[in-house]
């Protein structure tokens, strides 16, 4: 199998099991023109941080909506999803795989803006290893203990855990333990320390985690790098006003501001729509995942 069509696999395998049946509690009232928009961000690190670094980001959508807005860090990707399913949030930054999760019970969400890094709206996954752990090639992961991320994320969870079975043939929970840590920094911070020999996260976040000197280059290493993925949309509301709706497009469509678009790493917004996250969808083969096991 292919190593794509085994991505592709893992994210459906996954997909139908994954989030419990939420207890049937009242939706937030629909406001289709509010004057306070509430913007979710992924918890891929601490919310302070994540809070801190998009300042500029809520600055600019207040001005080119004219709404007041309120960022959001949610605890993990499913409460995202069901912030998103019971219209607690009306625009959101999903993961890929967290973005398909919630489309499912939120028929109605939209996906608009995908951000571009190197040209292309799309981002890899990395694995990464302790530099003392003696791990040269995924191979070299059988017994041994890995760090991921978010049970729902894209690149700090299903990607690598697909892309370790494909290409070493090594699969969770038989040939190596694994540890749900939550975020893409917990991970790279407990391959650094050692408290796990190896791991899987965004390769964009880990760039910037050495940049920023949060991690020590010396004590880690990048053993693997994944396919290309649709990289993160950005969401919102379909019962929105169309005039707000358009606003909120053009907002990130015509993004260039520096200022917000360093903490995403990016160079732009690309226009998306849910036909591009297709590829999630579509099952071509099986990769036997319990998403509730090793958490």
């Amino acid at each position: 199998m292919q190593r794509r069509q085994i991505l592709r696999a893992a994210f459906l395998a996954a997909a139908a099991g994954f989030l419990p049946v939420l207890a049937a509690v009242p939706a937030a009232a629909q406001d289709a023109d509010p004057d306070v928009l509430r913007v979710a961000l992924l918890p891929d690190e601490s919310p302070a941080t994540i809070i801190q670094n998009n300042q500029a980001l809520k600055d600019f959508l207040a001005e080119q909506t004219g709404k007041e807005i309120e960022l959001i860090v949610t605890t993990d990707y499913s409460s995202m999803i069901e912030a998103m399913r019971f219209n607690r949030i009306e625009l959101a930054y999903f993961g890929p795989f967290s973005y398909v999760l919630a489309k499912e019970r939120a028929p109605g969400i939209e996906p608009f803006a995908a951000l571009i890094t190197d040209g292309a709206p799309t981002y890899t996954s990395v694995v990464i290893a302790n530099a003392d752990s003696g791990i040269e090639a995924m191979t070299d992961l059988a017994g041994r203990t890995l760090g991921y991320g978010d049970p729902a994320s894209t690149s700090s969870h299903l990607i690598p855990r697909a892309f370790i079975q494909e290409e070493a043939g090594l699969v969770a929970g038989r040939d190596y333990e694994f540890h749900h840590l939550g975020t893409h920094d917990a991970v790279a911070r407990a391959v650094e320390s050692g408290k796990v020999e190896a791991g899987g996260l965004s390769s964009a976040i880990f760039a910037s985690l050495l940049e920023r000197g949060k991690i020590d280059a010396a004590k880690v290493k990048v053993i693997a790098e994944s396919a290309p993925i649709p990289n993160y949309p950005w969401t919102l509301q379909g019962w929105l006003a169309p005039e707000l709706k358009q606003k909120i497009r053009n907002a990130f469509l015509n993004l260039k501001e520096e200022s917000v678009l360093a903490p995403f790493n990016g160079e732009g917004f690309a226009a998306m729509s849910d036909a591009d996250y297709e590829i999630l969808r579509r099952v071509a083969g099986t990769l036997e995942m319990d998403l509730n096991k090793g958490s």
